[in-house]
């Protein structure tokens, strides 16, 4: 028996249930399906689950007006509550006056609460499974600015939260603001690289054919992980910016510049916590294409593309990029389904271990760091 699944022998904190707020549906029935599979080959046959899910029904209906309320069909005292919230689902709408709206990540976050305070206070705890953290990229004060991430976070421990389960935050320092809170951050790395081999069996991992480099200063921290891990050359682009102006709530990028060793005949591995509307990151993978670089292969944790995928058509057309790999941790819009550069890299068995775990309170060391996982596949691959 795996390791993963030893953890049923013992006995769980207290009975299973996940409820998906408006547009972590998808998600959920993955992660729910994961888990029952992994409780039914693993647990005797008579403790199997019968019901065959851990899903509860909820709904958070809304007023002609837009007013909402959060609706949970069952009782869940003294249950274990999971509930899983994307905020990044903009494919979800309600009708307003007669306008259908989009859900924003405002929106999805006063679900969150809706469907906490519909619960009552009633299960013996409630950890909160956000992928992407509501109001991450406002993660520090500059100025006369809100904080709007750490306030997201005490407002869900004032709530009865105990734990938030996140991927790829944008700066997980935000814990600080809510010290006695669980706050566990995890990654898809083996889960990206795995797609990755699938999708290119011909990769070869070493330093003659292969290097990561950081788009910028701020994603050095996962570049350099995936350069130890698996023992590449680390290159960096600082990205130059006019700091005297604000477009789009941004500064402007006015240059890249190169920092590393060569890249000529190799293939190019860049990691990013997420693609937004894709001009760096394309003008990036330009820019490396120009060097001699032989592949391009962008990946990032969260695919949002808020300016569609034509920019990422044309420049796939032109050579400057071989593949995009990301996640199924958020909302990904469907032109994406159509694009033979896109690949997707399915996390809801990573999150089905997760949950299992923390059902039985029992160690995620293993799960937060795929150290040993991805040297076994990068092994097991160069091996072939």
């Amino acid at each position: 028996m795996s390791p993963e699944l030893s953890l049923f022998e013992s006995t769980p904190s207290a009975p299973l249930a996940i409820v998906a707020t408006p547009g972590a549906k998808e998600l959920a029935e993955l992660i729910d399906k994961r888990l029952v599979a992994m409780y039914n080959a693993s647990a005797p046959k008579n403790a199997r689950i019968k019901k065959g899910s851990f899903l509860v029904e909820a709904a958070c209906p809304r007023f002609t007006n837009g007013d909402a309320k959060g609706i949970i069909m069952e009782t869940l005292r003294g249950k274990d509550l999971y509930v899983i919230c994307d905020p990044g689902n903009h494919g979800i709408t309600f009708d307003f006056f007669g306008q259908k709206i989009p859900l924003t990540p405002d929106e999805h976050f006063a679900d969150l609460k809706r469907i906490i305070s519909a619960a009552g206070g009633k299960p013996s705890r409630i950890t909160v499974i956000m992928p992407m953290l509501y109001g991450g990229r406002q993660h520090r004060k500059a100025g006369r600015e809100s904080l709007d991430c750490a306030l997201m976070l005490q407002e869900l421990q004032n709530m009865g939260v105990s734990d938030v389960i996140t991927f790829d935050a944008h700066d997980p320092r935000v814990q600080n603001a809510v010290p006695l809170m669980g706050f566990d951050n995890y990654f898809a790395n083996y889960q990206i690289l795995k797609a990755l081999v699938k999708k290119f069996p011909d990769i070869v991992f070493d330093k003659e054919h292969l290097m990561c480099v950081s788009p910028d200063e701020g994603a050095m921290g996962r570049n350099v992980y995936y350069a130890t891990v698996l023992g590449l050359d680390l290159g960096m682009f600082y990205k130059r910016r006019d700091y005297s102006v604000i477009v789009n709530g941004r500064n402007p990028i006015v240059a890249h510049e190169y920092i590393g060793a060569s890249v000529e005949g190799k293939d190019v591995f860049v990691a990013d916590d997420m693609i937004a509307t894709g001009d760096s990151v394309i003008k990036l993978a330009k820019e490396i294409k120009e060097k001699g670089a032989k592949r391009v292969f962008l990946s990032a944790t969260f695919s949002l593309f808020t300016e569609g995928v034509e920019k990422f058509n044309e420049a796939y057309k032109n050579g400057y990029f071989d593949a995009v790999i990301s996640t199924n941790l958020t909302y990904r819009i469907p032109e994406l389904k159509g694009c033979g550069w896109f690949i997707e890299a399915d996390i809801s068995k990573y999150i089905a271990y997760i949950i299992a775990a923390a059902n039985y309170n029992e160690s995620v060391s293993s799960l937060l760091d795929p150290f040993e996982k991805i040297h076994a596949l990068v092994n097991s691959h160069n091996a072939k």
